[in-house]
């Protein structure tokens, strides 16, 4: 009887123990520190259709590839992405991810350029531009499109780094005595037609026809006077009449059109179109020398390319970064920050090889 007892006992204690070992385990795994690596997602909420499937889509690539749930932070119109990133950053997230059009893009990377922490991009705008010539989106099926929110992410998640530059630009305008402070850009600034066209174009119709809208803004803007135009690049001055100057970082446009076939978002320069066509015929000279790729010593449409450029008009003109319209302005001062923020890309994007030697344009007659 006695045995009977011991062993009861003995059996109950090692029960006992061993459940207080799990618990005591347990406790010890909800108070450890979660090593798994954290994404957090800066998304313009009104470029999400159905939120609640956008995160089950995106809380699904981060379980599949075994990160933590992700940090959700939506964008304002008072805060439309630089305090969220800043706020990814001070939560120790390992990739930043901008949900949104290239004006999300261009505000999270203001914060990311020069950290080391790489940007993650999930496309949802009209251009997407950045994107498009780091090849994280296509037109092709196969490859990664706009609306595959989980495609885009496990992208984030498991790609390759690739470090670009960053265009710095400050905007002087009328009647103002400083300039604005500098802002980020990654795509392309410009003063001019590229600017009208953008400012031109409803929000309504780019979420009806897409890239679209913007021809149709086009042609609505299409007749207007050239303005005399003072271009600095690297200390070498010119003047031309021109109706718009576009500085950029890429060099592709909606429809993979290269507008500045030369253009590489890594090289250390910002390349510099100025087109000053006059008539139908103008244009279409202009056009066909885009086309054909034939940007370099002609009157109409003259490149540069440069690591300082400032551009000052006789008359204000309107002005966009990225894409985003920013009112009217007298000058862009705008510098090359060589390869400052690091994207992940897909590691199947494809990389043209770069050229050992920047080309200039050499100046002409006015």
């Amino acid at each position: 009887m006695l045995a009977v007892v011991s062993t009861t006992i003995a059996v109950q204690l090692r029960r006992s123990i061993a459940e207080r070992i799990a618990q005591r385990a347990a406790s010890l795994e909800r108070s450890a520190p979660d090593r798994r690596p954290l994404a957090a997602v800066v998304v313009n909420p009104t470029k999400v259709g159905d939120v609640g499937a956008v995160r089950t889509a995106l809380d699904r690539a981060c379980r599949d590839l075994e990160w933590r749930e992700p940090l959700w932070l939506e964008t304002t119109v008072d805060e439309p992405g630089t305090s969220q990133a800043r706020r990814a950053l001070a939560a120790g997230a390992d990739v930043v991810v901008a949900f949104g059009g290239d004006g999300t893009v261009r505000r999270v990377a203001s914060v990311l350029a020069g950290t080391g922490t790489p940007l993650g991009l999930v496309p949802a705008g009209t251009g997407n531009l950045l994107a498009r010539n780091l090849d994280v989106v296509t037109s092709r099926a196969a490859e990664i499109a706009p609306d595959d929110v989980e495609a885009a992410m496990r992208v984030v998640l498991s790609g390759i780094d690739r470090r670009i530059d960053v265009g710095w630009i400050s905007v002087e305008r009328p009647g103002q005595a400083d300039p604005d402070p500098e802002e980020c850009f990654l795509v392309m600034a410009g003063m001019g037609f590229d600017a009208q066209i953008m400012a031109g174009t409803p929000e309504a119709l780019k979420a009806r026809v897409g890239p679209a809208a913007y021809f149709v803004s086009g042609l609505r803007q299409f007749n207007g006077d050239r303005v005399r135009m003072d271009i600095t690049v690297d200390g070498a001055s010119h003047r031309r009449r021109v109706r718009t100057a576009v500085v950029g970082n890429v060099g592709r446009v909606q429809g993979g059109l290269a507008l500045m076939p030369d253009a590489e978002v890594d090289d250390g320069y910002l390349d510099l179109l100025a087109i000053g066509p006059r008539g139908v015929v103008g244009w279409l000279d202009v056009a066909g020398r885009v086309i054909t790729r034939r940007t370099w010593g002609d009157q109409r449409l003259a490149h540069w390319r440069g690591q300082r450029i400032d551009l000052v008009a006789e008359l204000p003109q309107e002005a966009q970064i990225d894409g985003d319209t920013i009112g009217e302005a007298t000058a862009m001062r705008v510098r090359v920050d060589e390869q400052a923020l690091v994207v992940r890309v897909s590691s199947r994007a494809t990389r043209r090889p770069s050229r050992a030697k920047p080309r200039i344009a050499r100046a002409l007659p006015r």
